[in-house]
């Protein structure tokens, strides 16, 4: 039986969409046992304003215990590890002054200090999602996808002197140069599926629009096709797909028309949900479908700003969140800003979950064949300490991983050990990166 070709795509006008890895794209050998080569992940959710640490900890090491923040992730706990103890050193003013949440932000992924202005001259460092991307990016159609909730600022000044560039992105694709975050899940999405004719893929949207047709309409003839010449597996599998795919289009559209989308675009840029849960599981998706049709391999996802001051009345909370994190020890406040804690958790625990559910020709499941790190460059939001940060590292990279831990390591170990152990372990070896001092021990 001969194999089909990883990167068939599906066409139609403005399109071309791409699939999940299927069976009959795998040599005979690697279906009798588990691949060597594996196709690996990488993605790093950002959450701002630090947490209520306290409550995020869990209270002993080992086994993983999860504390009230965290209990959303009841169903995935064995497939994640929480680390405690890791620092960013270069996140701290080290002379320069106030300015955390830029500092921070900017540091999170890079390790570097970087240079206070507002101007110009920005300068930070190469962040480790766009190290992988460097090596690994050249076997997908994009080499990296950056995606987030709030617009991207590349200039002015958003925390005490700091460039909006610093506090808005936290991917680097080199010193002076941030990759600006995609925030709009409709652009997402044709970007995703487009065959990159700016003509034909405005074409396609139009005609979906008025038709009221799925992409997958323009694709069926390939579509059907390509049915004729897989087997009972790789059938569900492609169903599977473009269950998933017709489901985000159908939410895309659904809130395109609802009644409150027209109000909305007065305060949000057209095509973005005005649920702040719904836009972050939209995006997620978008992820979630890039890493199955193996259109990229690495992903950076921004819940919001660092220093954003977002309100959550829909979880009882009208106030500020960058208000809240400077709680002062009030436990009112401190309550509140676990309830906003505790609903980043909630959007994280839809995506780990769907990404636990989709199983893969390849062996595991999506979430077994991906690192993702969440978590935030401010440990605490009232001291704006950048020391014992809150980092969750989910899913096994395709390795054998030890999962539904705790790990405690000494506070200030370098955060940027980790990503050490995670570049060496998707392939590319890297020896120093910011302040580290080698793999962090006792992970991978």
């Amino acid at each position: 039986m001969n194999t089909i070709d990883r990167r068939t795509l599906l066409k139609g006008i403005g399109t071309a969409m791409a699939l999940p890895m299927l069976e009959r794209m795998l040599p005979l050998t690697a279906l009798a046992s588990t691949p060597k080569v594996k196709v690996v992940r990488n993605a790093y959710l950002f959450v701002v304003n630090g947490v209520e640490i306290t409550h995020w900890t869990p209270a002993a090491d080992g086994a993983l215990v999860l504390p009230n923040i965290l209990e959303p992730l009841a169903d995935v706990k064995n497939n994640l590890n929480v680390l405690t103890g890791l620092t960013q050193h270069y996140a701290f003013a080290n002379g320069d002054g106030p300015g955390d949440h830029a500092r921070s932000c900017a540091c999170w992924l890079t390790g570097v200090q970087a240079r206070k202005t507002s101007g110009a001259d920005i300068h930070n460092g190469v962040s480790v999602d766009q190290i992988a991307a460097q090596h690994i990016g050249k076997y997908t159609k994009f080499p990296s996808l950056e995606i987030g909730c709030e617009r991207s600022g590349l200039a002015g000044d958003c925390d005490s002197g700091y460039s909006c560039a610093y506090s808005s992105n936290i991917s680097w694709k080199d010193d002076h140069t941030p990759n600006a975050k995609e925030i709009n899940p409709r652009l997402v999405f044709e970007r995703l599926f487009g065959n990159g004719d700016e003509e034909e893929q405005g074409e396609s949207l139009a005609r979906r629009q008025i038709l009221k047709q799925s992409i997958l309409d323009f694709v069926s003839e390939d579509a059907s096709r390509l049915k004729s010449q897989l087997g009972r597996k790789d059938l569900m599998k492609m169903d599977e797909y473009f269950t998933a795919v017709r489901e985000i289009e159908d939410r895309l559209v659904r809130f395109e028309n609802s009644p409150t989308y027209a109000a909305s675009q007065a305060q949000k840029p057209m095509g973005i949900p005005g649920d702040y849960g719904e836009h972050i599981r939209l995006m997620a998706d978008m992820m979630i479908l890039a890493f199955q049709a193996d259109l990229t391999r690495t992903c950076t996802f921004m819940f919001a700003n660092d220093g954003s001051n977002r309100t959550f009345a829909q979880i009882g909370v009208p106030e500020g969140h960058h208000d809240m994190s400077h709680h002062g020890g009030d436990p009112a406040k401190l309550a509140k800003k676990r309830a906003i804690d505790r609903y980043h958790i909630e959007q994280l625990a839809y995506t780990l979950k769907k990404m636990q559910s989709i199983e893969e020709a390849q062996g595991g499941t999506l979430l077994d064949n991906t690192f993702l790190m969440y978590g935030a460059g401010i440990s605490d939001g009232n001291a704006h300490n950048h020391d014992n940060l809150p980092i969750l590292l989910a899913g096994k990279g395709g390795t054998n991983l030890q999962t539904g831990r705790h790990i405690r390591y000494n506070d200030g170990t370098p955060l940027d050990n980790l990503y050490l152990d995670i570049l060496d372990k998707m392939g590319v070896p890297t020896d120093h990166m910011g302040d580290s001092t080698g793999k962090l021990q006792g992970i991978l």
